[in-house]
């Protein structure tokens, strides 16, 4: 069988473009990496650059060509693809998802995908813009797809697994994150002796994992808890059915430095849905910090946590 990394390369080979594919890039470093992986099996890259969000650090990994747009800007995007013949793109980095609040004027096209939806959440509008695109000739494929080797593994990552405690945490907290992921509203559960401290939102992973960091140093609660332990566990989980094409969920090294930050100890994950970037250093980092990291395979199937 060949991975799917392979077969969208021999995909990409049998088109009209074949050394050519589209990069929409939004922020942090994932668009980076998945320029590099492109060129490293060369392809060339032509890059929609959102000008809101993307580093200028794209400008210098080598794209073929670079095209800084508005968030706003859909027809252009299409009109910028379809002029240097891309059919096919990845879509990388985060848009966050505050900027439809924003004062950015949206032009007709994207005006009508926002006024016509009846839910606003991530899948609802990136699922429709692909639908844009896809009508234009232009197919969004997996984000992960060339990647793979950053995908978590099933099982143990670090030097320790998981406590008695935080295995109970996990356990519960999947069970959350995944009754909410149903809804896209977030993709991360903050636990601390199986009470929920903190669901993601709109503000973000490390934001989240902050607060529940917050809620538990406070000073109301005094110095030393008399009976449970305030160390907490962060559990990141993709939806039930996840499109692999955006909204994948990613954990780096900030991760890593902001569970430290907030106190917690183990980071659970969905084996084969969630890049972890920077994998070696990160795995590093969480040994030296005490931090657990595990991924299990996701369930088929929700189930009711009862006590």
């Amino acid at each position: 069988l060949q991975s799917p990394c392979n077969l969208v390369c021999r995909l990409l080979l049998e088109k009209k473009n074949p050394d050519r594919i589209g990069l929409i890039a939004g922020n942090g470093s994932f668009p980076l990496l998945v320029l590099d992986a492109a060129r490293s099996q060369g392809l060339q890259v032509v890059v929609a650059a959102i000008k809101e969000e993307a580093s200028l650090e794209i400008e210098k990994r080598g794209p073929a060509v670079v095209e800084w747009l508005s968030l706003g800007e859909l027809s252009k995007l299409i009109e910028f693809f379809q002029r240097e013949g891309v059919t096919r793109a990845i879509m990388a980095g985060q848009v966050k998802h505050r900027q439809i609040f924003s004062s950015i004027k949206p032009d007709w096209r994207l005006a009508k995908v926002l006024l016509n939806l009846t839910t606003r959440n991530t899948d609802s509008l990136i699922g429709a813009i692909a639908k844009v695109l896809a009508d234009e000739g232009i197919t969004l494929m997996s984000s992960t797809a060339l990647l793979e080797p950053m995908l978590a593994n099933e099982g143990v990552m670090t030097k320790r697994g998981p406590s008695d405690s935080e295995q109970t945490n996990i356990t519960y907290g999947r069970a959350v994150a995944q009754h909410l992921s149903r809804f896209d509203i977030g993709q991360t559960v903050v636990i601390a002796e199986a009470a929920c401290i903190a669901v993601e939102a709109m503000e973000g992973t490390d934001a989240a994992i902050l607060r529940a960091g917050g809620l538990m140093q406070s000073p109301s609660l005094g110095q030393e808890p008399s009976t449970l332990s305030r160390a907490l566990t962060v559990i990141k989980v993709a939806k039930p059915n996840q499109d692999m094409r955006f909204d994948v969920p990613v954990v780096g090294m900030r991760t890593i430095e902001t569970m430290k930050q907030a106190g917690a100890t183990c980071l659970a994950l969905d084996a084969g849905r969630c890049l972890i970037f920077d994998k070696a250093a990160v795995i590093k980092a969480a040994d030296e910090a005490g931090i657990c990291i595990v991924a299990e395979k996701p369930v088929s199937h929700i189930p009711h946590h009862s006590a």
